[in-house]
């Protein structure tokens, strides 16, 4: 009698094969054809990128299941999966004159960026244990070489190897959480979980799958940069190269929240209360550290990266709420925080002088006369990323706070719009060196790239109060297809 196999249906997947097969193809032409063939690996990537957001799109609606219920396309992963690859897209066209005009062109970078994108869309549709760490370790591994790529920096080598270290580490604890959850559910899948952690585990057990969630949640925490696992954070977007920094402040940190949301809400619905109290935790240091640690600041790039933790401690305030409005806050945040940053990292990546880059706050001192319209887009998403209304800043906190009210955590959204108030402190810092100091050396000009990331991140930013209906309704939908 012969056995019948059933092959899985890869239609789910066809936009993670798609990229990864045409990363590879990429990579060979790099091989094949050396230097030369960069800027035209670069466009292929950006192209390879923006097919692969348009199958995204293309997919069938509703909830596609493959590889034995590992692998989930629903609305969650549908959006977190554009916003990956268009933060992707973006970094890439970010690079592009950096790497020229520094003469450190490397067609593998794109290649880096296009496999780490692979791994962060199977992290968000990660549907067990298995193909979670699978994602993350794909993910992580492009990240690694990516910090280290200038080989002739002393500073990108040292963020390479701490980051390397430190992810080892953090993802030896994941693991260790992974494989304590399995011992005590004996299943690997999200729904085997959920449906252990809901019989009432007590006991032994029970305390054994909090510890296991803890371990898990250490490598989470280390992967969107939140205390206590944070600590790698400033010296290697301060020791990266700039682009890459603003890499690694976007898209990386929407495939980190993805996977922290999903386990949570997916997994461990039953242990609510006790996931809640560490995400609480995990929030308030986040948002008490990037607040109070960024005041001190000269380097921007070390001021960004402190701002990026408080970020995801805002982020995680949604979270901690463990409803469809506190999740539909998340997915709004995330969109606006990636629209912030990259917008941000333009003007960072702009301050050139002389054909060095520069990176201490003064050097930005009468940015106002020197180059007015640059100086309005970074005071403005200085302003957004500082939450003052109207622009789309604002409405990021707003969402995430008002869901914590509604879910009855009132001091965790007070704590949020102290440190919030506090955190504007030092972006308006920036703003009054670039509009009440004396005018240094002038910039050379902006390159074309960074100027539409720029002008779209910075429209996006000023107008979003004007109709914001789009973004919220999709982050709604998308929210909803988790309960």
């Amino acid at each position: 009698m012969t056995e019948t196999v059933e092959i899985p249906t890869l239609l789910p997947a066809v936009p993670e094969i798609v990229l990864a097969v045409g990363a590879m193809l990429l990579l060979m032409v790099g091989v094949f054809r050396g230097e030369q063939a960069s800027k035209g690996i670069e466009t292929g990537a950006i192209l390879l990128l923006l097919v692969t957001a348009l199958i995204v799109g293309w997919l069938p609606a509703g909830k596609l299941v493959t590889f034995g219920g590992s692998f989930v396309v629903d609305g969650f992963a549908r959006f977190l999966k554009l916003l990956a690859l268009a933060g992707s897209a973006a970094a890439i066209v970010m690079s592009s004159n950096y790497l020229a005009v520094e003469k450190r062109v490397t067609f593998e970078y794109s290649i880096l960026i296009l496999l780490s994108t692979v791994g962060m869309m199977m992290l968000i549709s990660a549907a067990d244990l298995i193909a979670l760490y699978l994602g993350l370790e794909l993910m992580s591994l492009a990240l690694y070489v990516v910090a280290a790529i200038d080989r002739d920096s002393v500073r990108s080598t040292e963020a390479g190897l701490k980051y390397f270290v430190l992810g080892a580490l953090s993802s030896g604890m994941l693991l260790y959480g992974a494989s304590l959850v399995y011992g005590f559910t004996g299943t690997v899948s999200f729904a085997g979980i959920a449906k252990a952690a809901s019989q009432g585990h007590t006991g032994a057990a029970g305390l054994g799958l909090v510890f296991g969630l803890v371990f898990l949640f250490a490598g989470f925490c280390f992967k969107i940069s939140a205390v206590p696992f944070h600590m790698w954070t400033p010296d290697v977007y301060e020791g990266a190269p700039t682009p890459i920094t603003a890499f690694f402040a976007a898209a990386p940190k929407v495939a980190g929240i993805a996977m922290f949301v999903r386990t949570t809400i997916v997994a461990f619905p039953g242990i609510l209360t006790q996931w809640q109290q560490i995400v609480v935790f995990v929030a308030i240091a986040s948002m008490g550290l990037g607040a109070f640690a960024a005041i001190g600041q000269h380097n921007i790039k070390r001021l960004m990266a402190y701002s990026s933790i408080g970020h995801m401690g805002f982020a995680l305030v949604g979270l901690a709420a463990g409803t469809p409005e506190g999740v539909q806050g998340v997915l709004v945040y995330m969109a606006i925080y990636i629209t912030m940053t990259l917008g941000a990292f333009a003007c960072i990546l702009s301050m050139r002088r002389e054909g060095q880059m520069v990176e201490d706050i003064a050097d930005l001192a009468g940015l106002a006369r020197t180059k007015p319209t640059m100086a309005f887009f970074f005071a403005m998403l200085l302003f957004s990323l500082a939450g003052i209304p109207p622009l789309a800043g604002f409405f990021a906190k707003f969402y995430v706070f008002l869901a914590a009210i509604k879910g009855g955590l009132f001091a965790l959204a007070v704590i949020g719009v102290v440190t919030s108030v506090v955190g504007a402190y030092y972006y308006l810092v920036i703003v009054k060196t670039m509009y009440f100091d004396e005018p240094a050396k002038p910039f050379e000009p902006m390159p074309h790239e960074l100027k539409a990331v720029l002008g779209a991140t910075g429209l996006f930013n000023l107008l979003f109060f004007v109709y914001p209906s789009p973004l919220v309704e999709a982050a709604d939908a998308a929210a909803k297809s988790l309960f």
